[in-house]
């Protein structure tokens, strides 16, 4: 199946600025065009672009996106490599979600504490 840009933006999620954006940076470096000119973004595309999106949705940089995306254009010898940093990431990822966690136990207590203060009058 082939997408527009628009289409494409909308099945992921994302503006068509942002795809151009990327496209620009670097990260979209194989999005075929038409006679006209105007991109087309097939399935391969869409899964790549979900990736780009759960990566920065987690904190990771343009810089390490396209990192990555160089290391795969280099071929599967630098998979071990990949796959490092994607542990690294993860792992940043997950201390991110305990401290997120931590906080939102913060706020319970003081819920309860309010809740408790609030019977009492």
């Amino acid at each position: 199946m082939e997408y527009t840009i628009g289409k494409a933006a909308e099945a992921v999620g994302l503006t068509t600025y942002t795809l151009r954006y990327y496209e620009k940076e670097g990260l979209l470096p194989e999005i075929k065009r038409d006679k006209q000119g105007i991109r087309i973004f097939n399935e391969k595309d869409l899964s790549w672009i979900g990736l780009i999106r759960c990566l920065r949705n987690t904190g990771m940089s343009i810089s390490d996106i396209k990192y990555i995306l160089d290391l795969i254009r280099e071929g599967e010898h630098t998979l071990p490599e990949r796959i490092e940093i994607l542990k690294s990431h993860k792992k940043k990822v997950q201390m991110q979600m305990e401290e997120l966690q931590a906080h939102i136990d913060k706020i319970d207590k003081t819920l309860d504490w309010y809740s408790d203060k609030n019977r009492n009058y």
